[in-house]
Parts: C-alpha cells; structure tokens; sequence
C-alpha cells in the first residue's frame, strides 16, 4: 500500500511544480501522462493522505539537499575531499552555487506543495479530516520556518520579491498556530507547537516562545520528529549527511570538529536496507529555548537546573554500536586528526583539555548517539559562574544536541542567499538579494572556523577558535543569540 501512496505522491509533485518559486504560471505546461492529471487526483478519496505522503517525500528530499550543506558552512565538520561542495567550507556564499538554488527550490516545492493540499487537495477529499488540515499548516509553516533560518531573504511565494528571514518565521508561527489549533492528533499538534515555539525564538519574542516550549513539554516530554527515508519504496535514495559521514567509508569526506568526534557518526549503517532518519523536531529544544531565556531574564540558578534536565534528557536517547573500522580520520593525511581516545581536545588556545572526546575507532564497535549527546557533565553545569559562561555552555549543548541535522549554520548567523536563476526568471528580485551577508566575526577567520592543531606525539589537540565563546562575545550582535 506504501507504494500505491507513494505513486499517487509522485503525481502529486507535479502540481506543485506550476507553483514553484521561479516558474512563471503562463508558461507552465500540463502534464502528457493522464495519470498525472489534477482530475485523476482532486476530488478523490485519499488524496489528502497521497499529499501528504507526497509532503514527507518531499521533506526528504529537501533534507537530503541541505543538512550536508549546512554542516559544512558551520564548524561542526570540516570537507577534506571534493566529492560534496567544495565552496562553504570557507563561508563562499555564492547565487551561483548549484547546491544553493537546489535547497531553494525543494523548499518552494514543499511549500507550494503543501499550499496545494490545504487549498484544493485537501477540501476536495472525501475522507479529510481536521487533523490532515493541520498537517498542510505544519508544512507550510515549516516551510517558512526552514525557509527564515537557512536563508537570508527568499520570496515566500511564486514570482515574489524576497523577504527577509523574520518575515518567513511570522508567516511560520501563523500556520502552525492554526496547524495546533485543528490538529486531533497529538504528535501533529506537539509538532506545530514546537516549531512555532522555534520560529518565536528566532524572531527574538522570548515571553512567546518560552510559552510554547512549556505548552509542547507538557503535551509530550519525549516528543520526537523525524525527516523519514524510505528509499525501498521509492523515496529520497537515501541520507546525504549519512552518505557523507559514514557510508563513503574510508574517503573520509567530512570530519568532525576533534571535540564533536564522539558524536559521528549519528547515522551509520546499522540497516542496510535503509539510511536512518534524521530528527526534525524534538523536545530538546523547548528546553534549550527556555534555558536560553532565563540566562537572558539572568536568572542563573533556573538555567543551571534546566541544563541538567536536557543533559538528562539526553541521557534516555538511543544509541547505535556499530563497526566504524573503515572509517580513518588519517586515512588520506597520516597523522592529521585525533583517532584514539587517548587524545585530549582543547576548545580553543589557552582553554582546558579535554579527554573523552575522541572515539577508538580500529579498536572494534563504536556507541554513539543518534538522537541527542553531550559531553556536557552537571559538573561543568555547577562550574557555571556568569551569564556569559552559562550562554557558552548552552551553545555547546545546542551544537552537540542538534550536530547533523544542519542547525548549527543558523546559530552562528551564517545563511545561504537567493539564487541566481531565481534572479534571473524573476523581476522582483534584486541583485543584493543574491549578495551573501557573513557575521563579520565569522568572515574574519572563515577559512580556519574548523581548524584545529594536533600533536599526534603529544596527544593533544587544540581547536583554532571557540566558535561557541566567539557567538557569546557578539551576542548583542543582530546575527546571534536571538534573546540578548
């Protein structure tokens, strides 16, 4: 049956492709096939759910574009081969790169996809349901929310001007309010709650978010939602993040950043039939927001005990033990990057080793998280002595909590620009829409972000710059730490 839905999904991207961002309506034309009519599909029973199905390939599809991407522009992973793009790894933004206007358009199609099924799909239906119609409203919300935290401007509808990324998180927190207000079912509801309590956080409204973080850990303490792969039954082929971190073994493509070793890789090969799903929304955050807003509201004691609840947290997370042997972090450059637990990383110059780190990975099996880690103990929790130092740690636990799942490049203020064909096919887009605005404070160390100096002999290892002390030394910046 998962087949039958996923063909109905397929003939339902087609609709959506007269509504994506560029194309121009008049000069679209309509499908040949007759299986690929609108009146094979609206009006239907079932066609809301096919949509639907249609909408978690599609999100796939969109993940496999730029989680990868993402990890690479921030320092979280370090691309040491050619294999994926070669230009973000140094923070070169262009409008011409082929994987930026790829990420661009997968959004559009998710969004005009899912305005589509909220607007004709869905009401056409026999059998739709209250609960349907709030998934339409999640997706188009993520859509938007998606859309304001990888990009710095982007149209939010066909042909339009772009818009910037605080336009795209309100036009994100109206949908999946409405996606919360209809939902039936509690994952869908959980799911528009979180992602607006996410949206609100970005647009800086603490009061805002802080409530809708309370509202979805009180719905669900373990909420977890996943970007599915299902490449067996015609989905996206697979995870591009698991292909680049672990399925082309020994090429060694991307690397961790030395103090993150022990959380690569999250997705592994554990089921060859299937590439692991990666987490699009868990309960996680609604801690991280409302610890982020009492260290702002300085109120120190009340972030140090939600620290330690998300530590817990954590701790109840699966792990995968699997055999990581082919992967060599030396294999191409002996000596190059810490490959024993022996090795103690230091988060900057000057800033204390750290041991545990690193993973033996000849040694035999590996356990690593695949849902959230840290390394952040209660200790360090009651080291905390200041605002700032409390806002560090926090950052630490968000880079180790969120690594591969391509959020790290927005909490350091880093965006993709619109792309030139976008440019280029649509009149109301400018020419500095497609110019990439960097953090200063990122751009003046852009080719060293993941750098790191390993004695191999000394087993040490140092990393060039606290990108986590670099964000809270800016953090009145407009670029990060959307409460301060």
């Amino acid at each position: 049956m998962f087949k039958n839905i996923l063909k109905w999904s397929l003939s339902l991207a087609v609709l959506a492709i007269a509504f994506t961002a560029c194309e121009d309506p008049e000069t679209t034309f309509d499908p040949v096939n007759p299986n690929l009519t609108e009146d094979a599909i609206i009006g239907t029973t079932q066609s809301a759910a096919r949509t639907l199905a249609g909408l978690e390939r599609q999100l796939a599809e969109l993940q496999g574009e730029y989680v990868h991407l993402a990890e690479i522009a921030s320092d979280n992973y370090d691309n040491t081969q050619t294999f994926f793009n070669q230009f973000l790894d140094v923070l070169n933004i262009q409008s011409t790169d082929a994987n930026i206007n790829a990420v661009q358009f997968e959004l559009a199609r998710m969004r005009e996809l899912a305005k589509t099924g909220l607007a004709v799909i869905g009401p056409g239906d026999p059998d739709y349901t209250a609960n349907q119609e709030a998934e339409f409203n999640f997706f188009i919300g993520l859509s938007y929310m998606l859309g304001g935290e990888l990009f710095t401007a982007l149209p939010a509808e066909p042909l339009g001007a772009a818009q910037p990324a605080a336009a795209h998180f309100t036009l994100a927190t109206q949908f999946f309010q409405t996606g919360a207000a209809k939902a039936t079912d509690v994952k869908t509801q959980a799911s528009c709650i979180l992602g607006r309590a996410r949206a609100l956080y970005f647009l800086g409204d603490k009061a805002g978010a802080v409530a809708a973080a309370d509202q979805a850990i009180g719905l669900d303490p373990a909420f977890l939602r996943y970007c599915m792969f299902d490449s067996q039954n015609g989905a996206r082929i697979d995870n591009e993040m698991q292909n680049a971190i672990y399925d082309r073994g020994s090429f060694d493509d991307l690397q961790p950043l030395p103090r993150l070793d022990f959380l690569d890789p999250k997705y592994n090969g554990t089921n060859p039939a299937r590439d692991l799903n990666i987490p699009l929304l868990k309960i996680e955050e609604a801690h991280l927001i409302k610890c982020e807003a009492a260290i702002a509201d300085g109120a120190l004691a009340t972030a140090q005990g939600i620290m330690k609840d998300i530590i817990a947290l954590a701790g109840t997370r699966p792990t995968a033990t699997f055999t990581d042997a082919a992967e060599d972090r030396t294999q191409r450059n002996p000596g190059t990057r810490p490959d024993n637990s022996g090795v103690t990383v230091a988060a900057g110059p000057g800033e204390m080793m750290r041991a545990g780190l690193v993973l033996d990975r000849k040694m035999g099996n590996v356990t690593v998280p695949v849902v959230s880690g840290t390394s952040v103990t209660n200790a360090m929790v009651d080291a905390v002595g200041s605002a700032d130092e409390a806002l560090e740690l926090l950052y630490l636990l968000r880079q180790e909590i969120f690594i591969a799942e391509g959020r790290r490049m927005t909490d350091m203020g880093i965006k993709l620009v619109v792309s030139q064909i976008e440019l280029l096919s649509n009149s109301n887009i400018k020419t500095e829409d497609t110019t990439s605005d960097i953090p200063p404070f990122f751009d003046a160390i852009k080719t060293e972000i993941d750098g790191i100096n390993y004695d191999a002999a000394a087993g040490t290892c140092t990393i060039l710059h606290n990108s986590n002390k670099i964000i809270v030394a800016n953090k009145a910046s407009s670029y990060v730490c959307p409460f301060q």
